[in-house]
Order: C-alpha cells, then sequence, then structure tokens
C-alpha cells in the first residue's frame, strides 16, 4: 500500500503553526468513547502518530496512561515540551508499522489525524501485535467542511489550486468503505460539529500548517498568500472567518483477518 515518500518528515518545519492554529479534539470524545468502546481511566493507550500531542491530551485528562507514538522527531519535541510533565505521558519514537512497544501492553489503539499516512496492511498487523483483547481501536479526524459557505468553497478552491498533493493526501478519502477491511468486525460512526474562528494571522497560520501547501521557498507561496488574503477580506465579519469541522470518530474491535468485514453499525 504506497503511502508519499516523505509521510513521515512533511509536517517538519511546520509545527510551530500546527501547534498554534490546528484545532484541538472537542470534550465530546472520550465519552463519546465510554458510551461505544467501555473505555476507563485505567486503560492504557497507544497513541500513533500522536504528532504534537492534541491526540494524547483528552486521554492524560481521563487518566489513562499514554504512550505517544512519533516517528516526526519535530513534532515529538513539541509534545514533550507541552505534555512531558503530566503523569502517564511517555513519548516514543516509533511509527504505526513499528511502535516498540511490547506484545499485548496496550488496551486501545487511537490514531488522531493520522490513520491516512499509515501502511494499513502493516498498521493492522502491529496493532494485533499490541493490544490485549478484546483488541478496541478507535480513529477520529477534525474534518473541516467544504462547503456550505463562501468561504469554506473559496477555501478549497485555493487549497485546489495551489496544494502540491493535496487530492492525493487529503484524509476526507478515509471512509467507511475503505476503513471496514481495517477493522475487519463491527465498528461504529459517531460525529460531533466544532469549529475555529480566525482572524487573517491565524488563518496564514492555519493554512502553512498544512502539510500540502507550498512552503516560503517554493514559487506558489506568495501567489498563495495573495490569494489567502483577498478570501478573507471579501469573507471576514468584523475581522473574523469562521472555519467550521466534523471531528469524525470510528471504533472497534479489530477482527482476525484483513477484510474479513462484519455488518457495521453506523
Amino acid at each position: 500500500m504506497a503511502l508519499p515518500p516523505d509521510s513521515q518528515r512533511r509536517f517538519s518545519g511546520r509545527v510551530e503553526d500546527y501547534v498554534r492554529f490546528r484545532p484541538r479534539y472537542p470534550g465530546k470524545l472520550v465519552p463519546i468513547l465510554r458510551e461505544e468502546i467501555g473505555l476507563d481511566s485505567h486503560w492504557t493507550v497507544a497513541d500513533v502518530g500522536s504528532g504534537t500531542g492534541f491526540s494524547a491530551e483528552p486521554f492524560l485528562d481521563n487518566g489513562n496512561p499514554v504512550f505517544a507514538i512519533e516517528p516526526n522527531a519535530d513534532m515529538r519535541r513539541a509534545a514533550v515540551a507541552w505534555l512531558g510533565a503530566r503523569k502517564g505521558f511517555r513519548s516514543v519514537a516509533g511509527s504505526a508499522e513499528a511502535t516498540g512497544l511490547d506484545d499485548a501492553s496496550v488496551d486501545l489503539a487511537v490514531a488522531g489525524q493520522a490513520f491516512h499516512w499509515f501502511d494499513r496492511v502493516e498498521a493492522r498487523m502491529e496493532f494485533l501485535r499490541i493490544l490485549r483483547p478484546p483488541k478496541w481501536v478507535a480513529l477520529f479526524w477534525n474534518t473541516r467542511l467544504l462547503s456550505g459557505s463562501p468561504f469554506d468553497e473559496g477555501y478549497e478552491s485555493l487549497l485546489t489550486r495551489f496544494g502540491t498533493d493535496y487530492g492525493a493526501v487529503r484524509h476526507d478519502r478515509m471512509d467507511r468503505a475503505m476503513l471496514a477491511p481495517f477493522f475487519g468486525g463491527r465498528f461504529t460512526r459517531r460525529t460531533i460539529p466544532c469549529e475555529q474562528r480566525f482572524d487573517y494571522e491565524g488563518l496564514e497560520g492555519r493554512l502553512r500548517s498544512s502539510s500540502y501547501t507550498p512552503p516560503p521557498n517554493h514559487p506558489n507561496y506568495s501567489p498563495m498568500i495573495r490569494a489567502l488574503r483577498e478570501l478573507f477580506d471579501d469573507h471576514q465579519v468584523n475581522g473574523m472567518v469562521l472555519m467550521p469541522y466534523e471531528t469524525e470518530i470510528y471504533a472497534g474491535q479489530l477482527g482476525r483477518a484483513f477484510g474479513n468485514v462484519w455488518p457495521t453499525e453506523l
């Protein structure tokens, strides 16, 4: 299953913007996982592709020990700077396909805003190895809404125009049909509406935080920033624009075999 060759390095140089301008996960995430899979504070969590720590934070707040597995050194350093003093937090240099964790050492594997970067076959084998029965997994994304307002549609058009490989790596390609073979069993889907509000500085930082936008030394960077300024000026209200999201949560047990799909409960 081919991945972008730089998938573990592509956020290097974007970490500061990522920390400042990406959305956190809503407070309802953990209560939903309590309802769906029985999550409690005694479970040990492997946060795979943990990045700067956004996805580890809700579980630390719930009292869970968390192994934060991240291959990108810049992101690991940001997570340690933010969460390193928290009880139960442990940063691990590893990947979804090779976490470095012991066999049957965790109760729940999660991936926030990261699963679309994984080799799904190899990651599944690794999850099966590190998870204790009944092998719970939760995958979640803050999915930006692509339409619904002129600003939403204009921002999407800007990414399509200037993005370096936007169409190839966007995570909304991960739908229930693609995830069903990974789970190989029953899984649920829940959603939570959320949003961010940005002044122009925040909107530019949000754009720069995306790995598929050209960096400052790229010839398309300046034209992209000019287009963003125009988009903001056209749609701001009292100096702010609204960026809506839907947090998508997929949770279930891993079945025995990749592609051994039961009827999904969605």
